[in-house]
């Protein structure tokens, strides 16, 4: 089924399932410990042995000899796969860093070797006796260092990636108002509750890897090119995951490893990547430097906007582009965005949930609150006058809906906001500093290509199987209501099974497309099934209407179950008429602190999201996005950083105890609002993700709010306390 014009009136206009606040219907598996997530899958294959990764001990070399002698002789030792050993394996999709084989040495705590032994503790006690020496080789660590000379990044067609209209340079010195500024955001670890994991095993040639992995099939593609084999001899299944935010869209150690383990054991091998090594062995949010010049007339209106962004990576290629919300948010004629990427020979940068947007907005959405400042203008006002009435970065292109002034007016009134003082420093509750913040919020709303099975069993069950994946985001539950709502029965006589790649291709979990795109894949296969089952019972599948598990058709009046057990496919495609629109979400992100004046310890009070996403299919799952969204966002503004060893190359920090992320005592109430907006141009739904709007926005409220609570503009994220200490007001 190809979605080639606007949708129209259809029955999700008058759903009595989707769009209603549904819990999740794996949610008692998962507070009951019985939800199977990788690694525990002891009854998948029968005799697994476990796999313990060592990690390389530099940054950038090679291995000059490995002893793995008495590893080998170590009690219960099956196996050991080493890097020297191994020709080195192929990459799968997005893979820049070298993931197993040969000496060379690309990054710290790369995967050198693989102890297989019968138990966890005697495969991580026989790694401790492999001794490898190195050959050091110097390399770039600092990415403030190596920014100057960056090149510009490949755009989408391989051109530079540096974007104008209109002439910006002359516009902005022209600008009576004007702001120049430099933000930092650093390195960022995913820090998922779930480690990387995979337990793989061999039937001849053919391979199995039950993991933990967001993207389906394209885990499937990646394993063939990596090991040199058939994809078609891969299965992949991954059925519930403990998080991902992007750091489980690519296939990672682990999972080659278990594979190249499991063939020198000869038999099914574990293997779970240990939290120490996660940091430096797998991907995080590259750091960034930004530069954001901003041009206005006395009356607020934008001229010139410039942003220019810098970050690095492996190889120099797959940078974090900041600017990417800048050419949707704000009208403004005269415009540059450029996007530099520097070589550096830290452990690989990658997709962090709204690569790209959520530390664009760190640092557009501070300098916006700069200009608003310098203008003597409230900074929901002056966002309010730039709103555009087409794209700003590409005229001619329309939005397909966009109600980010609503969502700003509508969160001001909620939030208080006409309480706020324009004046920073000047609200006191006894030893806290009080401020308020706002931003706004821009991700794209895409979808893909996306298919399912849905099967109709003899009693009038209804079975959804697409290799669709759950990351915590409540995909099972959509799917379930979509297909009830579709086939007419209640939700509970719906099963869904999901992340297998024997059933159809999905859209899978990552880009904020996977709730619109498996969705709309499922609606397909349901309206296929509901054609097959008129033309078995002689009606018009398209005209009936299903509810209640019968079907009336005309005059007829069926029980679903006259239609025996059926089974049908279908796959939904997105026609070219969409690239005349820009799809996006939008939000107004609001944030009151507390500043400490003695201590400078900030302290988040309260925070606000009124969000613009299409149809809400499940809001009690949608808030919950939004709301975890709202956290990362504030642990991105206050506290989370990877540091980096300039000397030696690694992530100092590269585990739970050293990486802060927030806990419940650092976000004492959120609130989240959904405007009941629909968007026809997105898919038959109408509905858009929410997962990766939470985190756009957020944090730079907090910043906007800091500010406004203590008068001092900090610029280089994490907003830790010793950043405004010695600025702040003086006690009396």
């Amino acid at each position: 089924m190809e979605f080639n014009a606007p949708a129209g009136q259809n029955l999700f206009d008058t759903a009595k399932i989707i769009g209603k606040s549904t819990p999740r219907i794996d949610g008692p598996l998962k507070v009951t410990g019985t939800a199977p997530y990788a690694y525990e899958r002891h009854d998948v294959a029968p005799n697994q042995a476990y796999g313990y990764i060592l990690g390389a001990a530099i940054a950038k070399g090679r291995i000059t000899s490995m002893d793995t002698a008495e590893a080998r002789e170590a009690p219960g030792v099956l196996a050991i796969v080493a890097a020297p050993e191994t020709e080195p394996v192929g990459k799968g999709r997005s893979n820049n860093a070298p993931l197993f084989g040969g000496s060379e040495i690309s990054h710290y705590h790369q995967a050198i070797a693989c102890v297989v032994a019968e138990t966890f503790e005697q495969a991580r006690y026989a790694a401790g006796l492999i001794r490898a020496q190195y050959a050091w080789a110097d390399g770039a660590f600092d990415l403030a260092s190596v920014a100057p000379d960056a090149p510009l990044a490949e755009g989408d067609e391989g051109e530079p990636d540096r974007k104008t209209l209109g002439d910006f340079e002359a516009a902005f010195a022209a600008a009576p108002v004007k702001v120049d500024a430099r933000y930092t955001t650093p390195d960022e670890s995913h820090a998922m509750m779930e480690p990387h994991a995979t337990i793989a095993a061999w039937d001849g040639d053919e391979l199995t890897l039950w993991t933990s992995n967001q993207m389906v099939a394209w885990a499937k593609e990646s394993m063939g090119k990596i090991l040199g084999m058939d994809q078609e001899k891969v299965r992949i299944d991954s059925p519930y995951i403990g998080g991902g935010f992007g750091g489980k869209l690519f296939i990672r150690a682990d999972a080659v490893l278990a594979a190249l383990g499991a063939k020198a054991a000869g038999r099914p091998v574990k293997v779970a990547l240990q939290r120490p090594l996660i940091a430096n062995n797998t991907t995080h949010r590259h750091a960034t430097i930004q530069r954001i010049r901003l041009g206005a007339e006395r009356d607020g209106q934008i001229t010139a906007i410039a942003h220019e962004n810098w970050s690095g990576n492996l190889n120099g290629e797959n940078g974090e582009d900041g600017t990417l919300q800048t050419p949707k948010l704000y009208a403004g004629a005269n415009r540059l965005t450029a996007n530099y990427i520097a070589t550096l020979d830290l452990p690989e940068g990658n997709a962090m949930r709204a690569p790209g947007e959520a530390a664009g907005h760190m640092a557009l959405e501070v300098a916006v609150d700069e200009l608003a400042e310098a203008l003597g203008l409230d900074p929901i006002e002056l966002r309010i006058r730039n709103e555009p009435q087409t794209v700003p970065g590409a005229p001619d292109l329309r939005f397909s809906e966009r109600h980010l002034v609503r969502c700003l007016r509508e969160g001001a009134e909620r939030f208080g906001w006409s309480r706020r003082n324009a004046q920073p420093g000047q609200v006191r509750d006894g030893r806290w500093l009080v401020g308020m913040g706002v931003a706004a919020g821009y991700r794209g709303g895409p979808a893909r290509t996306s298919a399912a099975r849905v099967r109709v069993e003899a009693d009038g069950r209804v079975v959804v199987e697409t290799d669709m994946t759950d990351i915590g985001t409540g995909s099972y539950t959509i799917i379930a209501q979509t297909a009830a709502e579709t086939v007419g029965v209640p939700l509970e006589r719906v099963t869904v099974v999901l992340g297998d790649s024997r059933h159809p291709a999905a859209a899978g979990s990552g880009g904020q497309w996977g709730a619109a795109s498996s969705t709309a894949g499922v609606y397909a296969a349901c309206v296929n099934l509901r054609r097959a089952i008129g033309q078995k019972l002689g009606f018009d599948g398209d005209a009936a209407t299903f509810m209640d598990g019968r079907i009336q058709a005309g005059e007829r009046t069926l029980d679903l179950t006259e239609a025996g057990a059926m089974s049908a496919d279908g796959e939904m495609t997105f026609g070219d008429f969409k690239d005349a629109y820009d799809v996006g979400t939008y939000a107004g992100h609001f944030c009151e602190v507390g500043v400490d004046v003695y201590t400078g310890e900030t302290r988040i009070r309260r925070m606000l999201a009124v969000c613009d996403a299409g149809r809400i299919l499940n809001p009690l799952s949608a808030r919950s996005q939004v709301i975890g969204a709202m956290v990362m966002a504030a642990g991105a503004a206050l506290m989370e950083e990877l540091a980096v060893d300039k000397r030696y190359g690694f992530f100092v920090n590269h585990d739970l105890a050293g990486y802060e992320v927030p806990v419940h005592a650092d976000i004492p109430h959120q609130d989240c609002v959904f405007l009941e907006t629909l968007d026809p141009i997105i898919s038959p739904m109408k509905a858009k993700g929410v997962g990766e709007l939470g985190i756009c926005g957020p944090a730079a409220a907090v910043a906007n709010a800091v500010y406004n609570a203590t008068g001092v503009r900090v610029r280089e994220y994490p907003l830790t306390l010793d950043k405004h200490l010695d600025r702040l007001p003086a006690v009396v």
